[in-house]
């Protein structure tokens, strides 16, 4: 299995797919990326493996800032960002329930 920061484009189209009809299970708002926040999202990559935030932030250079910042602390690919909403992946440790793709 590849590794998070690994994933080919293959890989990202696949998990983009499975994404697009899913809503954002995180919102972050105007006061930024919290401690609890972070915590919430790292629950949600355990129980969905994929995962949308939606970040109504300030300006494009802090809402990027933000959701690098979530996928540093949580181990997880940002696989896609449009406008406010990130998509983020991360494999469950122990049984995966997303097969990616081969390269």
């Amino acid at each position: 299995m590849p590794t998070i920061q690994q994933l080919s484009e293959k890989q990202k189209k696949y998990l983009r797919g499975l994404a697009h009809g899913k809503e954002p299970v995180i919102l972050i708002g105007s006061s930024g990326l919290s401690p609890a926040v972070a915590k919430e999202f790292d629950i949600a990559l355990g129980a969905h493996e994929l995962v949308k935030v939606k970040a109504r932030v300030g300006d494009r250079d802090e809402r990027d800032t933000i959701l690098a910042e979530l996928a540093k602390q949580s181990g997880s690919a940002l696989v896609q960002r449009i406008g406010n909403v990130g998509v983020f992946y991360r494999p469950h440790k122990d049984k995966p329930k997303i097969i990616l793709p081969a390269d």
